[in-house]
């Protein structure tokens, strides 16, 4: 895959170096001399592009009209919108990533000005943290769909409602996969006549409105629930 970044700060220089381990062919564009030094020391000189991306002249050197996928992860929100509406519409990149320094814009970003996907950090750090805070010993794997789901792990705890029973027996909320149940290092496919046992770890794919619920079947909850 093809992907061209858009700023080489620290975002886009540790984006660059993950695609490259993965074996994608990349390009990063970047304006700021001191920020191009450090790219230099960093990085493979023939993929560096020194100028403003927000440029045609400069998108095309880099080679837009071959990529697959556009970052914008420059540290104005005002540059990234510039980036992914010339991206989409002019040059119609497939996809396009747009970072969000100011949660207050987020609204901007959206399909209409060519984005298809927003990453805010200071709101998805602060939803984590929240998350994190209200939901016990749930972890969280992964993001998906911009955290609308998240693939979660969490251990039956032994007062569990789900501890010693079967999961056909058990009132999961809607919007809840069970993926996996590891016990012992063993990995087990989640069926209806399959028993939780306590400390299994159970690993399961919930939209965001049912993590709470799934947390107190899984966890130490209110026992009285029925089930």
């Amino acid at each position: 895959m093809f992907v061209i970044i858009v700023g080489g700060g620290k975002t886009g220089s540790q984006l660059c170096t993950l695609l490259l381990n993965e074996g994608h062919k990349v390009k990063v564009i970047e304006n700021r001399n001191t920020v191009l030094n450090r790219l230099r020391e960093e990085l493979p000189e023939d993929i560096i592009v020194a100028g403003d991306g927000s440029s045609p002249s400069v998108l095309e050197q880099a080679g837009i009209e071959n990529a697959q996928v556009l970052a914008a992860v420059t540290g104005e929100d005002e540059a990234n919108l510039v980036v992914t509406s010339l991206a989409r519409f002019e040059y119609k990149v497939p996809r396009t990533i747009a970072r969000v320094n100011n949660p207050k814009n987020a609204w901007l970003f959206d399909k209409n000005m060519g984005v298809d996907v927003a990453l805010s950090q200071p709101d998805i750090l602060a939803k984590l943290i929240v998350e994190e805070m209200s939901l016990g010993d749930m972890m969280t794997l992964l993001k998906l769909r911009r955290g609308e789901f998240s693939v979660v792990e969490e251990k039956v705890h032994p007062k569990a409602i789900a501890a010693g029973k079967a999961i056909r027996d058990i009132n999961f909320p809607p919007d809840c996969v069970l993926v996996a149940v590891i016990r012992g290092g063993k990995l087990i496919i989640p069926r209806g006549e399959t028993v939780l046992r306590e400390v299994d770890e159970i690993i399961a794919l919930v939209h965001e409105t049912q993590l709470a619920n799934l947390a107190s079947i899984l966890g130490a909850g209110n026992q009285e629930r029925e089930v």
